[in-house]
């Protein structure tokens, strides 16, 4: 028993060293690469493939150019059912049938100069082609030429025997007796417009047809 006592000491005597050794070198063992090597994260969309749900989760949403079209609720979609939603955040609008959203497509609302007000509006008048901005487009000098681009006709001058020409404003929906509404126009993906609300040519046609006089148009 004693002689067993006397060799645990021994070895207890032994260790010391080695242990005050590793203790006192400062020095941190080397970690293993495999998991310190960074892990480029991927996207995986939750939602099923072809919901409304699936598209709005994908990375591109909301600046892409994509539209979202549930065939069935648009067919069914008319003045009486019928809601627009304008999301300035987004810069997005939505065609609702009874709550549903029938249809997600890209706008451009207006510029921090010129900003789309919020509020709850309705159709007020409704022309498919033919119109034009009687307050901003292009002046022509006496020879056709353009002269000023995005041309304000309440303040820039037009040159003698020149003439100004408003913006094309086709599938024109009006909202607002203060010169807003919605129409086809350029849509990049942030706010351009001089306040109205400009609506991706691909889905513009949708929208007219579905609306009517009367349908509510949220803008928030």
């Amino acid at each position: 028993m004693k002689k067993n006592l006397y060799i645990l000491q021994v070895l207890a005597l032994l260790l010391v060293p080695v242990l005050f050794s590793s203790c006192s070198s400062g020095i941190a063992p080397k970690p293993n690469p495999k998991q310190t090597a960074s892990i480029k994260g991927v996207h995986v969309n939750p939602y099923k493939e072809g919901t409304y749900a699936h598209f709005t989760a994908s990375s591109s949403y909301p600046k892409t150019y994509g539209i979202y079209r549930n065939e069935a609720l648009i067919s069914s979609t008319n003045g009486s059912n019928a809601k627009v939603i304008v999301d300035r955040g987004l810069q997005r609008g939505l065609l609702l049938n009874n709550g549903q959203v029938a249809m997600d497509y890209p706008v451009s609302t207006g510029n921090r100069n010129f900003p789309t007000p919020a509020g709850k509006y309705e159709v007020l008048k409704k022309k498919r082609s033919e119109k034009r901005s009687n307050l901003y487009g292009k002046i022509y000098d006496i020879d056709g030429n353009v002269v000023k681009t995005n041309a304000d006709s309440s303040k820039d001058a037009i040159p003698e025997g020149g003439r100004f020409e408003g913006a094309l404003m086709s599938y024109w929906m009006r909202i607002s007796w203060d010169g807003v509404g919605m129409h086809k126009g350029k849509v990049p993906r942030y706010p351009a417009s001089h306040g109205c609300i400009r609506t991706y040519y691909k889905a513009v046609d949708t929208v007219y047809s579905k609306v009517a006089v009367g349908t509510p148009v949220v803008v928030r």
